[in-house]
């Protein structure tokens, strides 16, 4: 099976590279002329975008393959009392830039809208701010020129006291949405309400790839065995992708399953992020797959991003000339062995 391996956002090898660069609505509200504050706003836009394309040839540049694009690239961009700025005609070409690159180095990106993106809420405004937020990341893809195969990833949401009846409810209101919408979508499992079952059979229903995350598995496990999700729930996940592969007439591979990994900061704080990977958990279930999945992409949820992919990187080097069934195939890929 070959594993790509890409990181979040920042940088923390890069200097001054900051893509998540922002203003306040408070600072914006003491200027006394609007129009500067937003050509401000625009200003700080430019420069998250050019540091979105310092970082994404800074990976290139080590063999990187996969990068998700931080959701902060433009300030303010939701904000209620902003909705009639739009900062997208100015932005276009940077951002036309940065889809260029992405599709010359053939580079999967992707976004993570916040925890506020949520489709199962029960108060319609909340609702509405979902789906304005959902706009803006795809507005962005769009502005990009970047295909269907680049998806903003979400979770379900809350459980608002009855999960099974939220559960129906985010099926019900996702799927109301627009195929513009739906294309572009993929959903994940949380890390305290949504299991890999319940959001596979929601994946399922809606008709979203679901993206696997493995951590989030550990504290969240539900009734899930790792033997079951391995064997009887991965071939289903892997299945959710073979079908939007179909839909966009792609080859088989063309669009691999996507997960998401991370280790727990401590034992006091299982659901933070740690630094760096411990490897050994993360190849465990990788072999797991590897007899039935020819190709996957993993994201490395790390808090030290591109130092932690490069650590695991040098980690799995270690365990290949142990003889551990890896073998290295370019600075951000490798092949694992069943």
């Amino acid at each position: 099976m070959i594993v790509r391996f890409g990181f979040v956002a920042m940088s923390m090898i890069l200097e001054n590279a900051s893509p998540s660069r922002t203003m306040t609505f408070a600072s914006l509200s003491k200027l006394n002329d609007r129009e500067a504050g937003i050509r401000k706003m625009e200003r700080i836009a430019e420069e998250n975008l050019r540091s979105t394309l310092r970082i994404m040839k800074h990976a290139n540049a080590h063999d990187i393959h996969m990068y998700r694009f931080s959701s902060k690239l433009i300030p303010l961009a939701t904000h209620e009392d902003l909705l009639d700025w739009d900062p997208f005609p100015v932005l276009r070409p940077a951002m036309k830039e940065i889809g260029d690159y992405a599709k010359k180095t053939r580079m999967r990106t992707s976004f993570h809208p916040d925890h506020f993106c949520v489709f199962s809420t029960n108060r319609p405004e909340v609702l509405m701010k979902s789906e304005r937020d959902l706009d803006y990341h795809i507005r962005i893809l769009e502005a990009m020129e970047l295909p269907e195969t680049v998806k903003c990833n979400i979770h379900m949401g809350g459980a608002y006291g009855d999960k099974k009846l939220s559960g129906e409810r985010f099926i019900e209101q996702f799927g109301a949405l627009s195929d513009r919408y739906k294309h572009r979508v993929t959903l994940e499992n949380d890390d305290k309400t949504f299991d890999v079952r319940e959001t596979l059979t929601a994946a399922e229903a809606v008709g979203l790839p679901m993206v696997l995350d493995i951590h989030h598995h550990a504290v969240n496990s539900g009734d899930v065995t790792m033997d079951e999700l391995s064997q009887g729930l991965w071939p289903r996940i892997a299945q959710t992708w073979s079908l939007e592969e179909q839909r966009l007439g792609l080859e088989e591979g063309g669009l691999p399953p996507k997960i998401h990994a991370s280790s727990p900061k401590s034992l006091s704080d299982p659901r933070g992020h740690a630094e760096f990977l411990e490897p050994e958990p993360l190849v465990q279930f990788l072999r797991s797959v590897a007899s039935t999945t020819p190709r996957l992409d993993c994201m490395l949820e790390a808090k030290s991003k591109d130092a932690a992919l490069l650590k695991l990187m040098e980690d799995l080097k270690e365990m290949a000339a142990q003889g551990a069934g890896i073998r290295i195939l370019d600075g951000g890929t490798v092949e694992i062995a069943p």
